[in-house]
């Protein structure tokens, strides 16, 4: 049985034994860590990569939030708060797993099962605050992330949000295989391209699953051109 690696994130010591002995019962969970603030827990994902967090919303110094915003990869995550009904409102819109303080077994049963579920083909994916709107992102579902300066524009399922993190950084997080950048602004999906049009100059215009036509500079039209002559037929 592959156990379900898990940080509790909590900076109230009494609620990260309460979740301690919740999981107890739980054969499949193994806690491998926990922390009391933002900046224990950020050192402790990257350094032991979870496929789990509890997250407590409201801390001391930055909130969950702000701990998702800074992550490059999130794993799968169950949010505890004793507070904010608007926010748990919001997470049933966006489909995010929450408990409240006190948790009650039988909503704990069902935020486990969830889990357990996501688990059997866990995403690559990041957390976006985007004003009251909250999205966990699937990588693979972004189609285009364009350049505002230090923020960027993400384009998935439908939906857009603004991140701050500029092109250059998401070059340097996303597989390159699969994430291409075709102009200075625009970085795009290649698994997203419906169609690809050459001109007489050799410039690539592409059309993505969305709709989008969108211009490949010269120097990177030479790049494109290379990065699929190389693809085994």
């Amino acid at each position: 049985m592959n156990k379900i690696r898990t940080i509790i994130i909590d900076d109230e010591r009494s609620s990260r034994e309460e979740l301690k002995r919740a999981l107890k019962k739980y054969v499949d969970i193994e806690v491998i860590g926990e922390a009391q603030h933002a900046t224990e827990a950020k050192e402790q994902i990257e350094a032991k990569h979870p496929d789990l967090i509890f997250l407590d919303i409201h801390m001391p110094e930055q909130s969950g939030f702000e701990l998702l915003e800074s992550l490059d990869v999130v794993p799968a995550v169950i949010f505890t708060t004793a507070f904010d009904q608007y926010a748990v409102q919001a997470f049933e819109i966006n489909a995010l797993d929450y408990l409240m303080k006190p948790i009650r077994e039988e909503r704990f049963d069902k935020a486990i099962e969830r889990i357990r579920t996501k688990q059997a083909d866990p995403p690559q994916q990041l957390f976006i605050k985007d004003g009251e709107k909250c999205f966990f992102v699937k990588l693979q579902s972004i189609s285009l992330i364009e350049s505002l300066g230090n923020y960027s524009r993400l384009y998935f399922e439908g939906k857009k949000a603004m991140l701050k993190r500029s092109l250059s950084k998401w070059e340097e997080l996303l597989d390159a295989a699969i994430f291409f950048r075709i102009n200075r602004t625009q970085l795009i999906n290649i698994h997203h391209i419906r169609e690809v049009q050459s001109s007489e100059t050799g410039r690539f215009k592409i059309n993505l699953t969305t709709g989008e036509w969108l211009e490949v500079s010269d120097r990177q039209s030479v790049k494109f051109r290379n990065l699929n002559s190389n693809k085994p037929k």
